[in-house]
């Protein structure tokens, strides 16, 4: 029984948001081993170099997910490794974060550019925006933005841009289709960063996996509402023979 997850966060904001989801998987299934692991700290922005340090670092045969560019990466490494890998969740992730003619349904290539640009001059101005576009569509988003920010560590600078630059050179839509073990994508209703229309992309582009939208839920719903999320995830993993 692979009864292992490993959970990839987002950029910027480390693992603390993920840490109520966690907890609400092992309350659901005590047998269920939830890990959340960190993404690396590299110069680099070539996924592939992210890809090779995740692969070399994390457990093989385990359930992997992610939240945003946490997601996004798990989906190229569950493509990776194929049957070695137990299947593939994410959370508000884009097949492409920014915008290409072929998936307009992600952040504008020009609004991207000046985040990264605001990030060299100013990062940790950046990451308290980037917290407020997290918490966008919540019940209370400020109260939400200041958690994130929070808890949210100090990184150099050069690891946040190495990061930004990951998250716009990636395109997961080849390995989501060439990746046949079961899948399930979820996504929220009145995301700021990941519109909901890229729910419905996906659903044209993939056959046979499981798509979720959270109505009123941030792009920080695993933090906003993790009991929920937990439950959606719980109850996939036992229709995949997994529980």
């Amino acid at each position: 029984m692979r009864d292992r997850l490993i959970l990839l966060p987002g950029w910027g904001l480390g693992s603390t948001p993920l840490e109520p989801l966690a907890e609400a998987l092992r309350g659901l299934d005590s047998r269920l081993r939830v890990e959340i692991e960190p993404l690396p700290l590299l110069d680099s922005g070539d996924p592939v170099d992210w890809l090779d340090e995740l692969d070399a670092n994390l457990p093989q045969d385990a359930w992997l997910g992610g939240w945003s560019l946490g997601g996004m990466l798990a989906s190229e490494l569950a493509a990776r490794r194929g049957e070695r890998c137990a299947g593939l969740l994410t959370l508000a992730s884009n097949a492409r974060f920014v915008a290409a003619p072929t998936w307009p349904g992600a952040m504008a290539a020009e609004t991207f550019a000046l985040f990264r640009q605001g990030c060299a001059t100013d990062a940790r101005a950046t990451l308290k925006r980037f917290a407020l576009l997290c918490a966008q569509g919540a019940a209370d988003p400020r109260g939400l933005s200041r958690l994130l920010l929070g808890a949210a560590p100090q990184h150099r600078t050069g690891d946040l841009l190495a990061g930004l630059d990951v998250l716009a050179a990636l395109d997961t839509r080849g390995a989501l289709q060439a990746f046949v073990g079961p899948q399930l994508h979820l996504f929220a209703g009145d995301d700021g960063l990941v519109p909901a229309a890229a729910a419905a992309a996906l659903l044209a582009l993939l056959a046979d996996v499981e798509i979720g939208l959270i109505d009123n839920a941030s792009h920080a719903f695993a933090l906003e509402r993790p009991h929920e999320i937990a439950a959606a995830i719980q109850a996939f993993l036992h229709e995949a023979g997994d529980d």
